[in-house]
Order: structure tokens, then sequence, then C-alpha cells
């Protein structure tokens, strides 16, 4: 009997076990379309950026996403996320950037459904994340105080050159930048062009704000974000010019979503079709219109 008790003791403990390890799993990926519409609710992972998430229950993406939730049937709920842990929060999985690759070291609670928040695709996102087609065209920008020393560029019409011609001007310099994200001044050498590295651990939108006080020479930044600067302190700064080709900015969602993304693939032409798109980017980006036109107009696919 007492060998029969240890028996059925040790079985419990480890079923016990077993259920630990096993319960995590179920909250360790995404939720897809089916679920949602079951759980009734889309968690939109957002972080306070620019006119994307501005933190007053508005934004491009605020937007967009409460009419994606609308045309899904179900409730809309805000997650706000960090730079460093969206990408965790939407996939369960603890990932490190190593350059273009990740290293996943562990698994977190899921927290959201889709990131939209002015979401750059880069490669090593794009190893754990699936992006949806491009809903905004950006580029990194050169930033500096207007009475700074550095001048704007004249454009060649080759990118190449002129992304040499501000790295020209770079040696000495220092430059704000935020690590494993799109404002990482490794991805578009800032060190081999002479420029000290200094990085930055508030929000991106005290980026210009540092340079204006001078906690730097000059910062990079995202096309969106460098045209709500503009607006909000104007005669402070300059663009100097660009330091990477033309890039996107897209929605990310769980690899184990196909179906919410291509729902939403579906979704976003309709609106790009209809001109609600194209209302939103009036409201909280007029000046993008004036340098990339041609990114939001609608083919006639009659």
């Amino acid at each position: 009997m007492k060998h029969k008790n240890r028996t059925g003791l040790t079985f419990s403990i480890m079923l016990v076990l077993a259920m630990a390890v096993l319960l995590p799993l179920r909250h360790a990926s995404g939720a897809d379309l089916s679920d949602i519409r079951k759980q009734g609710v889309l968690r939109h992972l957002g972080i306070v950026y620019a006119n994307f998430v501005t933190g007053s229950g508005d934004g491009l993406d605020v937007e967009m996403m409460k009419r994606f939730a609308e045309h899904l049937g179900v409730k809309y709920q805000f997650v706000e996320t960090t730079w460093a842990g969206a990408v965790g929060d939407l996939t369960g999985k603890k990932v490190i950037p190593r350059g273009d690759e990740i290293e996943i070291t562990g698994s977190l609670p899921v927290k959201g459904d889709v990131v939209a928040t002015g979401f750059t695709v880069l490669k090593w996102r794009e190893k754990i994340v699936d992006f949806s087609t491009p809903t905004f065209p950006t580029q990194i920008w050169l930033v500096t105080q207007t009475d700074s020393s550095l001048c704007p560029i004249k454009p060649s019409g080759t990118i190449d050159a002129d992304i040499a011609a501000v790295k020209q001007q770079l040696k000495g310099k220092s430059v704000l930048g935020m690590a494993d994200t799109c404002l990482d001044p490794n991805l578009y050498g800032m060190k081999e062009a002479g420029a000290s590295m200094v990085n930055f651990t508030m929000t991106m939108n005290a980026l210009v704000p540092a340079v204006i006080n001078s906690d730097a020479d000059t910062t990079i930044l995202e096309v969106p974000d460098a045209l709500t600067a503009l607006q909000k302190w104007p005669g402070k700064i300059k663009i100097i010019g660009p330091l990477s080709p033309l890039q996107y900015m897209a929605c990310a969602f769980d690899k184990n979503s196909p179906e919410l993304r291509d729902e939403f693939n579906r979704f976003f032409e309709k609106c790009k079709k209809d001109g609600t798109y194209l209302g939103l980017i009036k409201k909280y980006y007029p000046l993008v219109l004036d340098y990339y036109p041609e990114f939001f107009q609608v083919s006639d696919s009659k």
C-alpha cells in the first residue's frame, strides 16, 4: 500500500508539473482571426509616438485599428507597449536582435494581437513577426539645430550619393539614437563615418528636444517623426538629408495569425480605394504627401 501511495503521489506531482509547463504555452502564441472574433476584442499594441499614437486616444494607427475592430465586429482595446517590448508582447517570445538576426531567450505572456504604431519593417523583425502590406513610407533622416554648422545637402537624384554627402559632414559629430530600434545608429554606418554615438534612453518623442537643448550635435529620425517635429518646433531644427534608402512601416502580426493579417490587408486595401486612409493621412501627416505622393496614389485596377 505504501508503495502504491508513493506511486500515486509521484504521478500526481508529475501531472501538476506537466500542467504548469503546458499552461503558459497556451498563452505563448498569438490569436488568429477566428480567436479574435470568439474573444470579441482586438488588442492593439501601440507606443506613444509622433502622430501614429498620440497618447490622447487618437492618432493615425489608433483610428485605423478602431476601424479594423469595427470591420471585424469586435471591440477595440489599446494596450500600451514599448519599443523594446512590442515584439515580445505580440509573439510571447523574448527576442534579442543580433544585427539582422535574432536570438530567442525565453517566453512571455502575449498581450496583444497586432502592433500598429509606426512600426518599421526591419530584417530582424521579419524573422519573428509577419508584416502587413506597407502602410506608410519612411526613411532615416539626419536632423540638427537650425544654427548648426551642418548644411542640408542638395539632392543629387541618387540615394547612395545623397547618403554619402550627409555622412561626409558627420566626422567628429555626436549622433543621438536608440539601440535595438530602427533609430539604432549602428544600422546606418555612423561609426564608420567618424561620428560618436549617444544612446538615448528616453522616449523617441524626446529626441528632438534633446538636440535643441544641445545634448548632442544631431539625431536620426524617421520621416513621420521629423515631419511632426518640423511642425511642432518651427525654426528650431533643420533636415540635413537621408541616411537610408526608402523604407516602409507596416502592422505586425504573430506568425501564427496569418488569417488576421490577410484580413487586415483586405481591409487596408479597401480603405485606400474608398479614400478613408487618405483622409486620415491628410489629418495626421499632411506634409508626407509632398515628399512621397506616389505612395498614396490608388492604382486603377479596372
